[in-house]
């Protein structure tokens, strides 16, 4: 007999809990599907309406996981688990977890911190925390920069809000800032209108702001030209470099020198002078 109810009571216990656990199983693939139908129908309007890709991607986030936490709570709670007490140690354990990593909760708040203050978006270039890229993604803990020669950098958000940002491309136009010496030998009124031949004959150089051309420094070997016109920033360095080889070539061809470094030694023969 007692082997008999030991049996009917094992195949109680298997029957009812098979089918909770079966249907909490269910419960999670199903709210997992449903979560991720939902975050894509939400990222769908959001980019319909043409909303910031940065901010998208921040509430394409959030939407995720918290409906995800809500889908553990519903599979816990089908098991037989009491999910106010499930909540209350998920809410002691969170405590416990945030103290451990407040590093990442810091990184959390900076990352809300740049998707409402819009320092920079996503395809701008920054250069912040010692490193410089375009911005590939800003998620809930770190930014993604591509560097210029293509190396992937993951940079904390708190290192970014605690530091220097600088955004690059957020303005249209940009000054190209060069400095060109000559000898104090060579005709500076040549040189000056040289440079200004050069600066107008360039189609990418924007009419305004004027170019500023002027000498900045008599130099201990050079006479120094300040050179700044303004350029689409999308056109900052292909007018920087072609402008210095350009103005290197036409100095060339017309006399001009660009002096490098340079120091006198005078030699005196002493037993000469005592002589």
């Amino acid at each position: 007999m007692g082997i008999e109810k030991i049996t009917e009571t094992l195949i109680y216990w298997a029957t009812t809990y098979s089918i909770k656990l079966i249907a909490a199983i269910l419960i999670f693939i199903i709210g997992k599907w449903i979560t991720g139908k939902l975050t894509n129908l939400i990222t769908r309007v959001l980019e319909k309406n043409k909303v910031d890709i940065t901010l998208t991607k921040f509430l394409e986030s959030i939407t995720y996981y918290t409906l995800m936490i809500v889908v553990i709570i519903a599979a816990a709670g089908q098991l037989g688990i009491n999910t106010t007490s499930f909540l209350t140690i998920v809410g002691a354990a969170g405590l416990a977890i945030g103290l451990a990593l407040k590093d990442s909760l810091s990184n959390f708040a900076s990352g809300v911190m740049l998707v409402l203050f819009h320092p920079y978006r996503v395809g701008d270039f920054i250069s912040t925390a010692g490193v410089s890229g375009n911005v590939i993604s800003i998620t809930l803990f770190n930014t993604i920069l591509n560097t210029p020669d293509n190396q992937r950098v993951i940079v904390p958000n708190s290192n970014i809000t605690s530091t220097v940002i600088t955004n690059v491309t957020a303005n249209d136009t940009r000054r190209v800032d060069l400095v060109i010496g000559i000898g104090y030998d060579d005709d500076i009124k040549k040189a000056k209108a040289i440079l200004d031949k050069i600066i107008k004959e360039e189609s990418r150089v924007l009419d305004t702001p004027k170019t500023k051309i002027a000498v900045s420094e008599l130099a201990d070997s050079s006479v120094n030209f300040v050179v700044r016109p303004w350029v689409k920033t999308s056109e900052y360095w292909d007018v920087y470099f072609d402008l210095t080889e350009k103005i290197k070539i036409t100095f060339d061809d017309e006399g001009i020198s660009i002096p490098y470094p340079q120091q006198d030694i005078h030699v005196y023969n002493q037993l000469a002078d005592k002589k």
